[in-house]
């Protein structure tokens, strides 16, 4: 997730909690201890970025997870690249093949995190991770990171076990 500080360095983390909140308007939301860096950067500028990364770069993602961007440059250390977006005011990670640029809509108090919903403004994919006839990103090449919470491993994409709403037919009729 990239964002901004007040002085306008780029900064990124991995966030392990948020997803799909809405359709219409799109919408994805991340959930944030107030002790970190990215949440103070959220609350001033209202934006921030979600950068999909692929397997190749579990490294740097595990990375961005464990540095706090209050102490280091993440961006010099990696090598990776920031990209200032044009919609909203946060950067994203030029390398990753999938970007969702956000505009916080919505903040939320919860327990010891604040969930910060973003409607998504634009959605930037590598053409090389378009399916060929969908031209939508597709999963088995983009080969994105998974968090398993449970066992705090990093998982890839396995096989496709079959098409929704076409696997659970049989289960329909009778």
């Amino acid at each position: 997730m990239g964002t901004y500080d007040n002085n306008g360095k780029p900064n990124v983390m991995t966030a392990a909690y948020g997803g799909i909140c809405c359709a219409k308007p799109p919408c994805i939301n991340v959930c944030l201890r107030k002790a970190t860096y990215s949440h103070g950067n959220i609350m001033e500028k209202k934006a921030y970025t979600v950068s999909i990364a692929s397997e190749k770069y579990v490294a740097e993602v595990d990375y961005f997870g464990m540095a706090s961007g209050r102490d280091v440059d993440k961006f010099e250390k990696t090598g990776l690249t920031p990209t200032r977006s044009e919609l909203v005011d946060a950067p994203y990670i030029e390398e990753f093949p999938v970007i969702v640029e956000c505009k916080v809509v919505e903040i939320f108090e919860l327990g010891m995190h604040t969930m910060f919903v973003g409607e998504v403004m634009d959605v930037k994919s590598d053409e090389d991770v378009l399916h060929e006839k969908t031209k939508m990103p597709a999963m088995e090449s983009i080969k994105p990171l998974i968090f398993d919470i449970g066992t705090r491993s990093y998982l890839g994409v396995g096989d496709s076990l079959g098409r929704a709403y076409n696997i659970g037919k049989s289960l329909m009729e009778g």
